[in-house]
């Protein structure tokens, strides 16, 4: 389940398409594809992609990509913390950054041109598509633990490009999770009670 906060504006959207119209704005594509049966607990990385396989090849007509593969972090991952500092400051990146999360969940911040900062937390069955030239940053939530389909047009585009601005250690990488957001929340109050 998706979650996208506007801090600056005190604001929570939980509703996919909410969340997907909020971000066509900024040019950053927002889908949720179905899990439920669609792979075997400690499925292979061969058959997460066997399993998405029409879904990764509509993808890939649209947007030129030629790869997909699984990434699986988990907080046993050998040097984690270094691998998760190369994208917890702000950067862009050459091309798109396409994820569709199997399993965990994950923090992406976004720095539009214009606007608030925004953050979008994306859990298993959330297709993101940061596109190429956007500032953000990706932090783990505190389980530490996702598994993603990746796609790319070439693995070098994906290199991250650093702004050097600082902005990322104004926001903390806030996890909710779907256990703790009412169910009907429409906005979140930030601000102490």
């Amino acid at each position: 389940m998706a979650a996208l906060r506007i801090p600056a504006e005190d604001k929570l959207l939980l509703e996919p398409a909410s969340i997907a119209l909020f971000l066509r704005d900024y040019g950053i594509y927002f889908q949720q594809w179905p899990v439920a049966g669609r792979i075997g607990e400690g499925a292979s990385a061969t058959e997460i992609l066997e399993a998405y396989e029409p879904e990764i090849t509509t993808l890939k007509g649209r947007g030129g990509y030629i790869t997909a593969d699984v990434i699986d972090v988990t907080p046993d991952t050998p040097n984690l913390q270094a691998m998760l500092d190369r994208f917890n400051k702000e950067h862009t990146h050459a091309e798109d950054e396409v994820r569709f999360i199997v399993e965990g969940r994950g923090l992406f911040h976004i720095h539009p041109q214009s606007g608030p900062v925004f953050s979008i937390e994306v859990a298993a069955g959330d297709l993101i598509n940061v596109p190429a030239g956007t500032k953000h940053w990706f932090d783990l939530c505190s389980d530490r633990r996702i598994r993603a389909i990746r796609l790319f047009k070439e693995q070098a585009g994906w290199t991250p490009v650093y702004t050097e601005s600082g902005v990322a250690s104004d926001y903390e990488p806030l996890c909710f999770g779907p256990n703790t957001i009412p169910a009907r929340a429409g906005r979140l109050s930030l601000s102490p009670a």
